[in-house]
């Protein structure tokens, strides 16, 4: 299948799983429409006796949101506002602190924070929970609304109170907005080994991740033992950018599958003819907060055998959103098929289990820390191979291996724990100097 960018997949998408009005008439039941009598009923109740005036808008949108809401966590609406946010995610820059945030329950909780922001730099981590911006409790709050009083003007200052499990009090922080350019891919060659990574998948990933591996192997002069592809935090994006990643590293095969409601909603997408990477060995990094475009890298390289996975058991965001235009400025934002890995495992509440488990001991409180993944959100889809629904966690258990404290590692050098074990890794793995024995005469 050839590969297209997103946006101009969408109406195909759509079209072929949005069924004919036909069929959905024939589907529901009589008793569907007297329901949807009583939402009129409900509607025009409000509009006319509600204590405050309420515009039909505000009615309408709520009464879409609240179906929407009740499906899964990721299916919305995106009106005006929200839409031209998405398209900013996925294209553009905005002036803001740099955080991925969901909300559960009226709190704003933080999925990720973005490389190289003001969030970043602050310490912000996934798992905290925002509480109050500029002295205000956000609590019940909408998303949306909590997200634009964090947005501004670049060289604004922004105080926000971070509640994260394991401290007693809330950190109180004031950070600097900037504008928060999206550039996804970053690369270094260290100890001849290619550090890789990636933070997103916007539509410029793809091709700035080839662009690195090319840059990278000129700089060590052809000599990389091999690569360490770092997706840790990585909350996804695009699925033909993280489907372009994955290709440059593997030679040949399926990279992901997505199967829909239907039995023959299946499409397959696999790698062309070529490694970017010669062979060379692979490490990917993975933590929780790797979600969902992140993981389908990782799965496909570990199901192919092509790289080892290091570090914590992933989000597990196996679910495909499809946009789907309304008008000009709006789109519904709906969860239309799962995502399969090469091996066929739904990557959905379970996520990506790496080979290689890795705390990050780096992390002074990586204990303390609530870990929040997919099968903690409300409403989350279920994976029918996970025995009675329930994901086993070992998260707590010590490891005799993983002793040293993170003021022990920083004495040593070591900034960041999971990185440096992966480097170790690829220098056993990488090529072996050739020793050769003479004999004298």
């Amino acid at each position: 299948m050839s590969r297209k960018l997103l946006h101009t997949l969408i109406p195909a998408v759509a079209i072929a799983l949005i069924p004919s009005t036909t069929a959905v008439q024939a589907a529901n039941p009589a008793s569907t429409y007297r329901q949807l009598d009583q939402l009129m009923d409900v509607f025009e109740r409000v509009r006319a006796e509600y204590v405050d005036e309420v515009t039909d808008e505000k009615l309408i949108e709520g009464a879409i949101n609240g179906m929407l809401s009740s499906l899964d966590p990721h299916s919305s609406f995106l009106n005006m506002r929200n839409f031209e946010r998405m398209r900013t995610q996925t294209e553009g820059e905005y002036g803001g602190l740099g955080l991925t945030v969901s909300q559960e329950d009226g709190v704003v909780k933080v999925i990720a924070p973005t490389d190289d922001t003001p969030a970043a730099r602050a310490g912000i981590k996934a798992g905290d929970y925002i509480t109050h911006i500029d002295g205000e409790l956000i609590y019940g709050l909408s998303l949306d609304d909590a997200v634009d009083k964090m947005k501004g003007v670049p060289g604004t200052t922004v105080k926000i109170s971070v509640v994260r499990t394991g401290q007693q009090k809330p950190m109180e922080l004031t950070l600097k907005r900037e504008i928060i350019s999206l550039k996804p891919v970053k690369s270094e060659v260290k100890n001849n080994i290619g550090i890789l990574r990636i933070s997103a998948f916007n539509k410029q990933t793809g091709e700035a991740t080839r662009q690195a591996i090319t840059a990278m192997e000129k700089q060590a002069g052809g000599k990389l033992l091999g690569f360490v592809v770092d997706l840790r935090s990585n909350p996804g994006g695009l699925l033909d950018q993280a489907i372009e990643v994955s290709d440059a590293f593997l030679e040949r095969g399926e990279i992901v599958s997505q199967r829909g409601r239907r039995k023959g909603d299946v499409q397959r997408y696999y790698a062309r003819e070529g490694d970017d990477t010669k062979g060379k060995p692979v490490v990917v990094l993975v933590d929780e907060g790797s979600a969902s475009a992140a993981e389908i890298v990782a799965g496909a390289l570990q199901d192919h055998r092509r790289a080892l996975v290091l570090g914590q058991r992933s989000f597990g965001k196996g679910s495909v959103q499809t946009l789907i235009p309304m008008t000009q400025d709006t789109a519904l934002r709906l969860t239309t098929a799962r995502y399969y890995t090469p091996s066929g495992r739904s990557v959905q509440e379970a996520g990506i289990e790496p080979d290689i488990t890795v705390p990050q001991l780096s992390d002074a409180d990586y204990k303390e820390r609530r870990v929040i993944r997919e099968a903690d959100l409300r409403q989350h889809l279920r994976n029918d191979a996970v025995k009675d629904n329930k994901i086993i966690e070992e998260d707590d258990k010590q490891n005799p291996r993983f002793t040293r404290t993170a003021a022990e590692l920083e004495k040593a050098g070591v900034k960041d724990y999971q990185l440096d074990y992966a480097m170790k890794i690829i220098g056993r793995l990488g090529p072996q100097p050739v020793q050769t024995a003479e004999v004298s005469r």
